[in-house]
């Protein structure tokens, strides 16, 4: 019997982007949803930076999307469960494909309308710690015409993603450009960097 996670693992072997469509469940999804738009109300996103600790740009124009930061102490019992469900991935990630990870960290995000983040890599230039990028979205009933598509660039191709929920997508975080197009409705996702520290 196949394991639950090996859909985006084998992808991911295929074509250097795994995607998964159902990787969050309805219920997680819905749920994780639920959770952003209390923090919305709390107040809680903060406007993301580029860069970490050390050389963050505040005053950037590559990214309009605001954050905040998840974590298994947090009194959400949604969060918690995602936050399993990475670290069973990265479990099955590290005996399948021997790859090392023992660190991650994840962030909600939401590109409210007009928000963009132009094309870049996941990896800061400064530290090399981030392997692997996984995005997971959260937006039902998501159209073409609602703009917020994940470009990827490779091979002098481009591959585009629409964020819907439940869809999970997995790639390489210094080798793999990417870049969000300007939404045109709220976009909610958790974006995450699995680390090997």
């Amino acid at each position: 019997m196949n394991n639950p996670f090996d859909l985006l693992i084998d992808s991911y072997l295929d074509n250097n982007v795994g995607i998964d469509t159902g990787f969050l469940s309805e219920r997680l999804s819905n749920g994780l949803q639920q959770n952003i738009a209390q923090l919305q109300k709390d107040d809680m996103m903060q406007t993301a930076g580029i860069g970490n600790e050390m050389v963050k740009d505040a005053q950037q124009k590559m990214r309009g999307d605001k954050i905040y930061w998840m974590d298994k102490t947090h009194a959400n019992i949604f969060e918690q469960e995602f936050l399993q469900q990475a670290e069973d991935f990265i479990d099955r990630l590290n005996s399948t494909c021997y790859t090392g990870i023992n660190g991650y960290e994840f962030h909600y995000a939401v590109y409210e309308e007009g928000s963009f983040y132009k094309r870049h890599k996941d990896q800061f230039k400064n530290d090399s710690n981030r392997k692997y990028s996984l995005i997971n979205y959260l937006n039902t009933d998501w159209v073409e015409e609602d703009g917020g598509q994940l470009l990827l660039y490779q091979n002098d191709e481009v591959q585009r993603i629409l964020p819907h929920a439940q869809t999970a997508v997995f790639f390489k975080s210094d080798e793999m450009e990417h870049e969000v197009t300007q939404a045109h409705r709220s976009r909610m996702s958790i974006t995450g960097w699995l680390k090997r520290v």
